[in-house]
């Protein structure tokens, strides 16, 4: 395998068993994020509505459509959450999305309510009776999954153990003002809240979001790219990886389309001899997303 040489000595180690578990809580949400939410609502077996934020939370399967999430233990003082303890009675939950609308209502929901107190009310949510299920839905989210757990994963007893929930989607209620022209969800409506580290939340902003192309079919590779290349101190690895991702090599059209780009942006005089000022040149190139035109001029 070709790589760069890297400085282990720079990478702190972490061994998970001789950490305390509030820094190693922290290390874990810290490198894992953003996370989507899944704010869930549950009933007890005495029809008690519970509603409550978890960031350990995602989408497994589609056929059929699975979704996850886990109700840690209280890393505190160990005890279980509610919702672990309403899923084992009453295997049902309503997985419901948090977007910036609701975000601040969400976060009362999130308190140490006492047992038996409706975060439904304490937060001021509109709770909607689902079809198939007993919890009942959150009228503020945008999407809504109907959901009866199929399994519960059990890890330790202690402070901070997850208790993973599985559980197989049977309806969805998906607000129509979410969608976009072409039906799909719109991302930018939607507005979605992500969990990162400590108090941090984040958003889909515009500035913050973009696009990556999926590549279908096998690539040029790192490997293929010539040794100078690889080895660039100019080029980053994201670049390195847009000129690895394309499907064939550079040709000599491309080429002369990148020296008629760069004559045309004011480089013409630019010595492309110096092997310094042809990565200057294809970095410029693969800011304005000509990755052909970058490739052939550090690969011809």
């Amino acid at each position: 395998m070709i790589h760069k040489t890297m400085d282990l000595q720079q990478y702190l180690e972490i061994d998970p068993s001789n950490t305390p578990l509030p820094q190693l809580h922290q290390f874990l949400l810290g490198s894992v994020s953003p996370r989507p939410i899944c704010f869930a609502s549950t009933i007890d077996a005495k029809g008690q509505l519970n509603l409550a934020p978890f960031s350990f939370f995602n989408v497994v399967s589609a056929n059929p459509p699975v979704v996850v999430f886990s109700p840690n233990n209280s890393g505190r003082d160990g005890t279980p959450k509610q919702t672990y303890l309403n899923a084992k009675a009453v295997p049902e939950v309503v997985v419901n999305v948090v977007s910036y609308a609701m975000v601040q209502q969400m976060n009362v929901a999130a308190a140490p309510w006492e047992h038996g107190v409706s975060e439904f009310e304490k937060a001021g949510f509109t709770a909607v009776p689902s079809d198939l299920v007993k919890p009942m839905r959150v009228g503020e989210s945008p999407v809504q999954l109907e959901c009866k757990v199929i399994e519960i994963k059990e890890f330790g007893e202690g402070g901070g153990s997850g208790k993973l929930i599985m559980a197989q989607v049977l309806k969805m209620h998906i607000n129509k003002e979410v969608l976009g022209a072409d039906g799909k969800l719109d991302p930018f409506k939607m507005n979605l809240v992500g969990r990162m580290g400590g108090a941090w939340y984040c958003l889909p902003g515009v500035g913050s979001m973009f696009e990556l192309s999926q590549p279908m079919q096998p690539t040029l590779g790192y490997d293929r790219l010539p040794e100078a290349v690889r080895m660039s101190k100019v080029l980053t690895g994201n670049e390195l990886g847009q000129l690895s991702a394309l499907p064939v090599e550079p040709t000599q059209t491309d080429y002369t389309q990148a020296l008629a780009w760069l004559s045309d942006q004011g480089f013409e005089n630019l010595s492309l001899d110096q092997w310094h000022n042809r990565e200057e040149a294809a970095k410029k190139l693969l800011s304005a997303k000509l990755v052909c035109e970058a490739a052939a001029l550090l690969m011809l």
